[in-house]
């Protein structure tokens, strides 16, 4: 085989399109130009234009609603909530502590990326100030608006050049992608971008031997865990499918995947052994699962965030938390969530069908007591369940028409929301795989528009 190049298996596997090409002649450049380059440059510059518009309109709203971050209630609680507490404590100069009402001592309760983060803008531009916010949340603005670009990527691999425009675009002008980094100061919005990132890289890895390329992704995902762990929860699936497709290739790939694995651990334990070394015990990104699942564990289920469960709005479980401190509260809460869930395995079982609904479709209720807290869920509702259908029949499409590189898509979708299936959800936990079910969506709608014109070319082998 010669240097440089692919085996035909693999240049198969790889390829974007299913459908015959028409040949095209080939022109000399005229006065020297390259027409490729000029082509590059064209799309470019277009998706150039599509960040410079979604980060106008991702500011514009910003400009609306960042006066909610400056409500002074409880001190200041809805600027960046634990978040902003814990960048706080570390602003003043007492660490990562104090993610509630009070100065409680050292915290792992939430993952450090974005407090720290925080603490860095409330450095520059002080402590719940209005500049703060507007500076935090034109960050998360900004951060959204890249997002166009990964979006653009991973969409041209999987499906061409139009279906990347479209796709881009359709992100600029994505409501959830233009509403929630404006409305909250929290992790979401960074985690969006880099869980996108990761996905498109994932995809590369498959053509390169560097190992500074692996050992770079296992920094990225590294980071990615700090900043958000759930995102982790995919990271061993894509790289499984990774190693796969070069096994196939007859390439070495648990030399390379144990590389990426060490440089992930190597960012991550510096923060693991200062929570051994603070709590005495591993902890290995956060400590609050005990209060998720204990969220998930009401015995009624009239409101998917039964929030007075915890000591955010109880004054007993408040004072509990001061008196047991964060990890014993903590624990105690676990053994509470698993004692309800041996004692009601049945309503645990159902409640966890309904939390998936409510992450695919929005739905929860529409009796007039949820409405009046949720009063956008009628709008919400058909906006989250259109997106959901057709990100699915996309997905089918592109499996039936065997594309490939689809089974990390269904990877993501499957694993990285089932664990909200079964603690507590939010309507923003579902933001992070967004941006690839914005691709499916797009792709259906396209393929939808040359169903009836195109051929399906049946693939020898398997094409995930």
């Amino acid at each position: 085989m010669l240097p440089g190049k692919r085996p035909f298996q693999s240049r198969l596997l790889t390829s974007t399109t299913n459908f015959p090409q028409e040949p095209v002649e080939a022109t000399a450049p005229e006065s020297g130009v390259d027409p490729a380059s000029g082509k590059s440059a064209g799309f470019r510059s277009r998706l150039v234009l599509a960040v410079v518009v979604a980060l106008v309109i991702r500011l514009a709203v910003v400009a609306f609603l960042y006066p909610e971050q400056l409500d002074p209630r409880d001190d200041h609680w809805r600027f960046g909530f634990e978040a902003g507490r814990i960048a706080r404590s570390i602003a003043i100069g007492k660490g990562f502590a104090s993610p509630l009402y009070g100065d409680t001592g050292p915290s792992a309760w939430m993952t450090p990326a974005y407090p720290y983060i925080v603490a860095g803008f409330f450095r520059v531009f002080g402590v719940y100030t209005k500049t703060a916010a507007l500076a935090l949340l034109s960050f998360n603005a900004l951060v959204s608006a890249l997002t166009c670009i990964p979006v653009f990527f991973i969409a041209k691999r999987s499906f061409g050049e139009q279906v990347a425009k479209w796709s881009a675009w359709t992100w600029a002008f994505f409501p959830y992608g233009i509403y929630f980094p404006a409305e909250r100061i929290w992790e979401t919005w960074l985690a969006t971008f880099l869980l996108c990132l990761l996905f498109q890289i994932v995809f590369k890895l498959e053509e390169t031997d560097r190992l500074s390329a692996w050992i770079g992704t296992g920094l990225l995902w590294g980071f990615a865990g700090l900043t958000s762990a759930v995102v982790l929860t995919v990271a061993p699936f894509l790289h499984a499918w990774v190693a796969y497709r070069l096994r196939l290739q007859r390439r070495n790939w648990l030399h390379p995947t144990l590389v990426c694995t060490l440089a992930g651990a190597a960012i991550c334990s510096p923060w693991f052994l200062r929570n051994y070394a603070v709590f005495h015990r591993f902890i290995p990104f956060r400590d609050n699962t005990g209060i998720v699942l204990r969220l998930g564990t009401k015995g009624r289920s009239d409101y998917w965030g039964p929030y007075e469960l915890g000591p955010w709005h109880n004054a007993a479980e408040w004072q509990e938390f001061k008196d047991r401190g964060e990890i014993l509260y903590l624990d105690h809460k676990e053994k509470d969530a698993l004692a309800f869930i041996k004692s009601n395995p049945s309503w645990y079982a159902w409640t966890s069908f309904r939390r998936m609904v409510f992450i695919w479709t929005g739905y929860w209720s529409l009796e007039p007591g949820y409405l009046q807290q949720e009063e956008m869920d009628p709008y919400n509702i058909p906006v989250c369940t259109s997106l959901t259908l057709l990100a699915i029949l996309g997905l089918q499409r592109a499996f039936r028409r065997r594309n490939p590189g689809m089974l990390p898509y269904l990877i993501v979708i499957v694993v990285f929301p089932a664990m909200y299936y079964f603690t507590s959800p939010e309507a923003y936990y579902r933001r992070p795989i967004d941006p690839l079910l914005v691709v499916l969506a797009v792709y259906a709608v396209a393929s939808r528009r040359t169903l009836a014109k195109e051929r399906v070319i049946e693939f020898p082998q398997t094409s995930i």
